[in-house]
């Protein structure tokens, strides 16, 4: 059983029975996008982890690409109906678009299990342990032997509009130059499957011999990375021209 966005008004808290559950089928993932309370958030989602396999999708509260103004939603690409009904419900129908976009995306909406939204943001539950990542939406039963724990949280980011996966990378900079300057550091990744826009890893102080991580959220799998795109900036014209370089860059991938 895959609950879509469970509904929390009338059914959260309540008794098994009442509502979704683990114990309602031998595999239960949910994915949780509106998770808000309902007062005086309007919140229509559940909270709590009710299933074998629980996401939380960008924290499982506020989606991505729901914050816009709602004129531009309402007369969204979809039409002037769907467009208001996604102004009213935009977060809690979010799990049914990211559940459909899943078929289409095997390999995508891989969950990091991890004990909190922010802990997987500052790379805490980087990468995927040992057995793997399950993955979000239609595929998400091929975790099912996996299982340890009672209920298992996890984790990702999607994108704002369709297509929704995003992919998971650690990239670790060391700067070569001279001198330290202002600005920033931006990386893009290019694969065997495909080639990334550009990322910011760091931004502020650049100094030479200093290495800087970030961990990126990419539009695409790039699969065997065959090259990375670096570049800097330092925001405004010095006149004594200072060189940055990379020494080394590292790239690692969430899923394995």
């Amino acid at each position: 059983l895959s609950g879509l966005d469970p509904a929390q008004p009338y059914f959260q808290g309540t008794p098994i029975e009442v509502r979704l559950d683990k114990s309602d089928a031998d595999f239960v993932d949910i994915i949780h996008t509106d998770s808000a309370p309902t007062i005086p958030n309007l919140g229509f989602g559940m909270t709590p982890a009710i299933g074998h396999i629980d996401f939380y999708p960008n924290g499982g509260k506020q989606m991505p690409g729901c914050g816009k103004n709602p004129i531009s939603q309402i007369v969204d690409l979809d039409g002037i109906w769907e467009g208001t009904r996604d102004f009213v419900a935009c977060n809690h129908l979010r799990s049914y678009k990211y559940y459909s976009d899943s078929i289409l995306y095997p390999d995508g909406f891989l969950g990091y299990p991890c004990a909190s939204y922010d802990l997987f943001q500052s790379g805490t539950c980087f990468p995927c342990p040992e057995k793997g990542c399950p993955n979000m939406g239609h595929y998400a039963d091929k975790f099912k032997g996996k299982i340890e724990s009672n209920f298992l949280k996890l984790y990702l980011n999607t994108g704002e509009a369709k297509d929704f996966p995003l992919w998971r990378y650690k990239v670790t900079v060391t700067l070569s130059g001279k001198s330290k300057v202002k600005g920033y550091v931006n990386v893009a990744l290019y694969g065997s499957n495909g080639n990334t826009r550009q990322y910011q890893i760091t931004q502020g102080t650049l100094k030479p011999d200093n290495t800087y991580t970030a961990y990126i959220d990419v539009e695409v799998n790039v699969g065997k990375v065959t090259k990375v795109k670096f570049l800097w900036n330092n925001n405004w014209i010095n006149p004594t021209f200072p060189k940055l370089g990379a020494s080394t860059i590292t790239v690692e991938s969430g899923q394995n």
